[in-house]
């Protein structure tokens, strides 16, 4: 371990997150009707006030988190608090059994509605950690429901109320998505540390989002974890969406399952997260101009989606994560290598050291998509903060021996 670069890396990681901390407070936050503004140019000016409901679910965690990692701060909190409340105002849909929206104005007017339960995923999430800080137990209760509403949408065991059905004709095609077992394994280590009055439930769940990641979707013999496969794990050859891997989601559901492996004390769980963080960063690092691809086709045919060759913040946030983790638990150097790989690529595209906050979106040689942004509806104060906090306190445990 050289631990002059891994000090020298520490003290940046330290100086961005507390770049991206205060961004989104001096630019993000609404002072009139509640709730974070994510749709911010390079600068921090805002070019759409339409809320996204996932970001305020987001913020609200990553403000409490902050709480809890760093001790209690009245921004940090109010901020948090400013994102819940705005959420329980506007962002919930009454009429269709508490399900959330997708996106909503910036005076809480509703906007979109998706299938999806991300937006309740996020919500459960803000409420969980809150209610670890500051012990409100409505908020409690609030994630409570919410995490019960997921596990039956998503198991089949009620009807959506809001009435949109599947993406795809059942009659014609239908699956299983990686995301819903990998989002909800985090949301319920999350629940699981901040409730621990339902610790046996949260114990089973989070088994049973273990299995079916590998049981469906982790596909050793293909040298990848597919994003979309058939009922009982069949993988799609003859269409895109069964060919569909995203390094990125590999990469974020294996510290995941490392998270629980660390928790269940198995170490034959940690290396099968190890092989999943192996081969979605080996099929998914450009070799030619470095950084994470954002989709690609396991068996080498042309990707559907046109941003397929584009480098995202998110992904490589979470290879900072995973790949810091596995060295962590005695993985071996290889994963710091990965590590010092993945932050030079950060500090060298990602990193905007003049007005704060990373680039989201970059093209395959690393200059920034233009004009630039900071944040939009999918991206706001979530994958940068939580990495930059997970990777400084597991620095500090790794200088200290």
């Amino acid at each position: 371990m050289d631990r002059e670069k891994l000090s020298k890396v520490h003290s940046w990681i330290q100086e961005e997150l507390a770049r991206s901390v205060d961004f989104w407070l001096k630019y993000g936050m609404d002072p009139e009707y509640g709730g974070v503004y994510t749709c911010l140019t390079r600068e921090g000016k805002i070019f759409s006030t339409d809320k996204s409901v996932w970001m305020q679910g987001r913020c609200g965690w990553i403000y409490a988190y902050l709480c809890h990692v760093y001790g209690t701060r009245q921004e940090w909190l109010a901020a948090s608090k400013s994102c819940l409340d705005f959420m329980e105002k506007y962002c919930i849909n009454r009429e269709a059994g508490n399900r959330m929206y997708f996106t909503v104005t910036g005076d809480g007017k509703p906007l979109r509605q998706r299938r999806y339960c991300f937006s309740e995923g996020f919500y459960v999430l803000a409420n969980a950690e809150y209610y670890g800080v500051t012990g409100d137990r409505d908020c409690l209760l609030r994630a409570r429901e919410a995490y019960e509403l997921i596990w039956q949408l998503n198991h089949g065991l009620i009807v959506d109320p809001t009435g949109l059905g599947a993406k795809t004709i059942p009659e014609t095609r239908t699956g299983r998505a990686l995301a819903d077992p990998m989002i909800y394994l985090n949301i319920t280590a999350v629940m699981r540390r901040c409730d621990p009055e339902q610790k046996d439930l949260y114990d089973e769940r989070a088994k049973a989002c273990v299995h079916d990641i590998f049981e469906y979707h982790h596909k050793p013999e293909l040298g990848c974890t597919l994003e979309t496969v058939g009922p009982n794990g069949e993988f799609m050859s003859e269409i895109s969406a069964g060919r569909f891997v995203n390094p990125g989601h590999d990469i974020e559901c294996s510290w995941f399952i490392m998270e629980e492996a660390a928790y269940e004390k198995n170490t034959e769980l940690e290396k099968k997260a190890m092989e999943i963080f192996d081969m979605a960063i080996a099929n998914g690092w450009d070799k030619e101009y470095e950084g994470i691809l954002y989709f690609i086709d396991c068996m080498g045919y042309p990707p559907e989606a046109y941003e397929h060759d584009m480098k995202l913040w998110w992904p490589h946030n979470e290879a900072l994560i995973a790949s810091l983790m596995m060295y962590k638990v005695g993985g071996g150097e290889k994963y710091l290598e990965w590590f010092f790989k993945v932050a030079q690529y950060c500090k060298t595209y990602f990193a905007d050291p003049e007005y704060g906050e990373w680039y989201g979106y970059l093209r395959r040689d690393g200059k920034p998509t233009m004009p630039p942004c900071k944040g939009c509806t999918f991206k706001g104060p979530f994958h940068v903060p939580r990495a930059l906090i997970m990777t400084d306190r597991m620095l500090n445990e790794i200088l200290k021996k």
